[in-house]
């Protein structure tokens, strides 16, 4: 049976918190109990009891949602996923098919699978995040130009739904059984439809045996506008062209565009060839060329926890590591942050009207506002990610982008409230206020030519502002989402601001 923990509890103020302190917004939003999850059976036993009782369900399995979806939930109940963090083959003599658990941490799945079946999930790079809403919302990280998203190597799901009249059940999702839940549930995002319990996978990709990863540092004291445009247009055009090659889809890459009172700017790169090693580095040293123009400074990796040596050529100190030895960015501390984020796939490189405006806004400075924590971060995208053949597997549309953007800013004090907020929404208004979005939509990135919406997993409580907000996120895949959502969930017992709308 599940734990259940009230605000008697001793641990009910630690287990309620959102790792976002903006969350819950006002005291009386919050939830009044969390139901503690062991397995299936006491999930299952839980949300039962919460049903019966009147009561919301909202369900975390990391607590990395960006937004207030699981915190927001006045009186009603958190089911807290994070004790079923399996992960494995299915415990049956002839299924060799892999489970990971909704409340499996990224970083757990990576160590177990590469330790026990020297396979990985092309997933994302904070090892804290849970799996349960990244791999639905089709999470993607530092091998997922070499091998597709986290919800492209899904091939079935365990979820409990409710029916209309109110009773719980188990369902095991395959391409036989219940085969549009499963395929919506491929790309959807969290709390939409049902509780996820588990993830299994067919197959999945061979984990690489090393990798190389380099990183770039650009003082902002040596900065002026022409190269900070030389530099994001050198970043642009290499995926927009060479990046397109097979051959360089082992290759990750990152702006790191901090805010000028940060100090600096970084690009970074992983890489390792299709086959899982580093003996030949071409496309590595072709792409760190690039940048040689600009005078980056070299830093040096910490040393990784294995016998083979760091090794470095030009100025870029490029070190081997062994994919064993990797290890992701680390989350922040829960409740400790107040944080707002935004996203943007891209399909072309940088026009020079973007490139005016992240110049601005990055250097744009605010009385009484501490911007040193707001960043643009620019990840590379395309290789397997634009696989034209998931777009029926899966309701993840954007399958022509070459660059995916993140914009965040993060502070404590909420008297900063404000500022930041004006400054992160300003930028964002700004850069898609041009000829390169038609009229109807202008102010986000619609999909067209240009853009390609944005990512349900960095969802965004401002673009509720437009209408049409359900295309940004889903593109074409929206009323198919709908008509799931009526089959799996008529009584919408799985809502918040952005789930699906029957």
């Amino acid at each position: 049976m599940a734990i259940l923990v009230t605000h008697e509890d001793v641990r009910f103020n630690n287990l309620k918190s959102a790792r976002n302190g903006r969350w819950p917004a006002e005291p009386g939003d919050g939830i009044s109990s969390v139901a503690l999850c062991l397995n299936s059976e006491d999930t299952a036993q839980a949300l039962q009891r919460v049903i019966h009782a009147g009561q919301r369900p909202t369900i975390r399995s990391g607590g990395h949602c960006y937004e207030d979806f699981y915190a927001n939930n006045p009186n009603g109940t958190l089911i807290d996923m994070s004790m079923m963090n399996q992960v494995g083959i299915l415990p049956h003599d002839d299924d060799a098919r892999y489970r990971v658990g909704a409340g499996a941490t990224l970083g757990k799945a990576y160590q177990d699978l590469y330790k026990l079946y020297n396979v990985t999930l092309p997933g994302g790079t904070c090892d804290s995040v849970g799996a349960g809403g990244h791999i639905t919302g089709g999470g993607y990280g530092f091998v997922s130009r070499l091998y597709g998203t986290t919800a492209d190597w899904v091939t079935g799901i365990d979820i409990l739904t409710v029916d209309s009249k109110g009773k719980v059940a188990l369902r095991n999702c395959t391409a036989k059984q219940d085969a549009d839940l499963l395929r919506a549930c491929r790309g959807a995002g969290g709390g939409n439809f049902g509780v996820i319990v588990d993830y299994v996978f067919d197959k999945l990709p061979p984990a690489p045996q090393e990798v190389m990863v380099s990183t770039m540092i650009f003082p902002w004291a040596e900065m002026t506008e022409e190269k900070f445009t030389r530099i994001f247009t050198a970043f642009g055009n290499y995926f927009a062209t060479r990046g397109q090659d097979p051959e360089t889809w082992g290759l990750f890459a990152v702006i790191e565009a901090n805010h000028q009172s940060s100090g600096f700017m970084r690009v970074s790169a992983q890489f390792c060839n299709p086959d899982g090693t580093c003996k030949d580095t071409k496309a590595l040293e072709e792409f760190l060329a690039l940048f040689d123009a600009y005078n980056p400074s070299a830093v040096l990796p910490k040393p990784p926890v294995s016998n083979r040596p760091a090794e470095g050529f030009g100025p870029h100190m490029m070190t081997r590591v062994l994919w064993a030895d990797t290890e992701a960015a680390g989350g922040v501390r829960r409740g400790s942050t107040r944080a707002k984020y935004k996203s943007t796939y891209m399909k072309k490189n940088f026009t020079a009207h973007e490139n005016r405006v992240f110049y601005k806004h990055l250097t744009r400075m605010m009385p009484g506002v501490d911007l040193s924590r707001s960043v643009v971060e620019i990840d590379s995208y395309g290789g397997a990610m634009n696989r034209k053949e998931m777009l029926e597997k899966t309701v993840a549309f954007q399958r022509s982008s070459i660059i995916k953007l993140q914009f965040m800013t993060f502070w404590t004090n909420p008297a900063e409230d404000e500022g930041h907020l004006t400054w992160i929404r300003e930028l964002y208004k700004e850069l898609y206020s041009s000829p390169e979005v038609d009229a109807a939509h202008q102010g986000t990135p619609f999909p067209g030519d240009y853009y390609e919406g944005c990512y349900i997993n960095y969802p965004d409580k401002d673009m509720l502002d437009y209408g049409y907000w359900p295309e940004l996120y889903y593109g074409p895949n929206y009323k198919f989402l709908q008509q799931v959502k009526r089959k799996y969930d008529p009584n919408n017992v799985f809502h918040h601001a952005m789930s699906i709308r029957a």
